[in-house]
């Protein structure tokens, strides 16, 4: 051990990792783990003795009821208008915020502690609790799903664009600044075009995201496919949720890759 970091320092090179350190790492995780597991009474014996009834449950799922998709058509692709509407508020609320909360732009503590704050708070909502909230507000429709898709939005698409902005290059915030630029010029020709690609890039992984989490949100009376989720699992139909199941997983493998090609030439 001591001629191998003799021979680090004499080229250079940092000496590698010891062994014991790594070993102490994975024996920390897997307590951890196990730790966990116990606590929240997990069972492999209880895992096994299910698998039987998962098992069932495939097999009434197959082969899917391919004349329900003419009947589910429409709910998809209210689905699809949910993600684009709540995605595009969601993004146009979070330019700005984003703004006021990356240090590098707003200097002042007092304005992006409140801002990153308030974010955090929007993170901490799942989007089903948003919407069964919105429910209660607006009724039953797509209305409630729009919102809670939106105010999901602003919470990942500000807290990645604001941590964008604060790893751009200074230097031309540094020249508007020397020649006595304004705070809104300095915004518009100086950060701006360093992170506009990156906030498109942001704004479609949001509305994939969205995509998937819109088919759910019927569950609680928030529009879109996930009310017939829960009727057809409700009767039993476990054939028509497999054409559900099906189609959404085709509409969002499209979107998917449309979405993978359109930030790949962004970047």
């Amino acid at each position: 051990m001591r001629t191998a970091e003799l021979k680090n320092q004499t080229t250079g090179m940092p000496a590698p990792p010891k062994k014991t350190k790594q070993h102490i790492t994975v024996l920390l995780v897997l307590l951890l783990v196990m730790a966990s597991g116990w606590q929240i009474g997990f069972s492999l014996e209880e895992l096994m003795s299910g698998l039987p009834n998962m098992w069932d449950l495939i097999v009434q799922l197959i082969p899917p009821n391919w004349g329900y998709f003419s009947q589910i058509t429409v709910p998809i692709l209210e689905t699809i208008r949910m993600a684009v509407v709540g995605t595009t508020i969601g993004g146009l609320l979070a330019a700005p915020l984003s703004m006021l909360a990356a240090r590098n732009v707003i200097h002042t503590s007092w304005v992006t502690i409140p801002c990153r704050f308030i974010l955090n708070l929007i993170r901490t909502l799942p989007e089903l609790l948003l919407a069964a909230i919105f429910v209660a507000i607006f009724g039953i429709g797509p209305i409630p799903g729009i919102f809670a898709l939106a105010l999901f939005s602003l919470g990942i698409i500000a807290k990645l664009f604001y941590e964008s902005i604060e790893s751009i290059d200074p230097g031309p915030m540094e020249a508007m600044t020397a020649v006595g630029a304004n705070k809104i010029k300095w915004i518009v020709f100086g950060v701006v075009p360093q992170v506009t690609s990156t906030f498109v890039s942001f704004f479609l992984y949001a509305f994939e995201i969205n995509v998937r989490a819109a088919a759910v949100l019927g569950l609680v009376g928030a529009g879109g496919i996930g009310l017939y989720y829960e009727q057809t699992l409700g009767f039993f139909e476990y054939d028509k949720t497999a054409s559900l199941i099906v189609y959404t997983l085709a509409v969002v493998l499209i979107i998917d890759y449309v979405s993978t090609v359109a930030r790949e030439k962004l970047t």
